[in-house]
């Protein structure tokens, strides 16, 4: 498509305040000369944005003005930057959300996730892509093969964070992981896990169908930890990873780590919790987090088009714009796993 068969006006899902959604009618966004205009296919629904939209804050990140959200995305090239190769136009994406400085101690680091600068989608001033085009850097729009839907494309996002999480897990062939919780990430860490060569990877959580869904999308064992004690259950695993955010869970967790084992907090829970310091240093257990991703699409797009991590069927629920406050309150249907928003349709 070329830019002069664009239209001049987008529909966008904006956020006017605590649960308060509107439909408006937004001035096209204008690209760089290094950035790309994506009309946008499919935006996953993210924990982050129901926050945003319960509670019009995630720590210090406090939604003060209008605000579009949606970060995980996929779309398609319709214009490019002067900068940019024009060959690009037509090209299927999964967009990486996000615009580091570059210039950065953290940027020239490695570590661009902890950009001090970063521009983020949907994190308080950047407008995300609950709308019908958005922009980004050409860098940070991802070529994606034919085999990649427009819905794993866009669930590239979530498997980043799944795929830093195994490498902070330091995850290799034959390592044991316990998981804590079974919603949308932990489902992914546990796929991600076996991906990348885990011989056990055992999923903790409170709801029976969750955890029985862990055992289609690659738990090998499952636990209810009301009728276990996690803790004390022997399980002696090389990582644990929590995707739950409950400060019992996290606990309990470093406690079924093996000596000089890994353990990372994915979960976003209380912003502040006690832990077993003693147990962490008496067995030099390593604990740490994870903000976002780096360097993650390239290894995420492998991992789905060569079928080691399914996430089509991640898929329960599907939405136009007009729908996005409905997308926004799927989760509270136990069965719904991950909500997706079409804003072209």
């Amino acid at each position: 498509m070329s830019t002069d068969t664009l239209p001049e006006s987008m529909r966008a899902s904006v956020l006017v305040g605590t649960k308060d959604l509107t439909i408006e009618n937004r001035k096209l966004p204008e690209h760089a000369s290094d950035e790309v205009l994506i009309k946008i296919a499919a935006v996953g629904v993210c924990g982050s944005d129901v926050h945003y939209y319960r509670h019009g804050r995630i720590g210090d990140f406090v939604v003060d003005a209008p605000l579009v959200l949606g970060h995980e995305v996929s779309g398609t090239i319709v214009a490019v930057g002067e900068d940019v190769d024009p060959a690009r136009v037509g090209q299927r994406v999964a967009i990486e959300p996000q615009r580091p400085c570059g210039k950065c101690r953290e940027c020239r680091a490695g570590h661009y996730n902890l950009c001090p600068k970063m521009e983020f989608y949907a994190t308080p001033p950047i407008d995300g892509a609950f709308a019908e085009y958005a922009v980004i850097q050409d860098a940070f729009a991802h070529a994606i093969p034919d085999n990649l839907t427009d819905e794993a494309a866009a669930l590239l996002e979530p498997l980043s964070v799944a795929i830093t999480t195994m490498r902070k897990a330091h995850v290799v062939p034959g390592s044991s992981v316990l998981i804590a919780g079974a919603g949308p990430i932990g489902i992914i860490c546990a796929q991600t896990a076996k991906a990348f060569g885990a011989a056990e990877v055992i999923v903790t959580d409170l709801v029976a169908e969750k955890r029985e869904r862990a055992l289609t999308y690659g738990a090998t064992r499952v636990i209810d930890p009301v009728e276990v004690d996690v803790a004390n259950a022997g399980l002696d695993v090389n990582a644990f990873i929590d995707a739950s955010g409950s400060p019992r869970a996290v606990t309990a967790g470093i406690k079924a780590v093996r000596p000089a084992g890994y353990v990372v907090l994915v979960g976003l829970g209380n912003p502040e919790m006690t832990l077993p310091v003693e147990h962490i240093q008496n067995y030099e257990i390593n604990v740490t987090g994870i903000f976002r991703y780096t360097d993650t699409w390239t290894a995420a797009i492998h991992l789905v088009s060569s079928g080691l991590v399914e996430l089509d069927s991640l898929v329960t629920g599907r939405f136009g714009l007009d729908e996005v406050e409905a997308a926004l309150d799927s989760d509270q249907d136990p069965t719904s796993l991950k909500s997706v928003v079409y804003p072209s349709k």
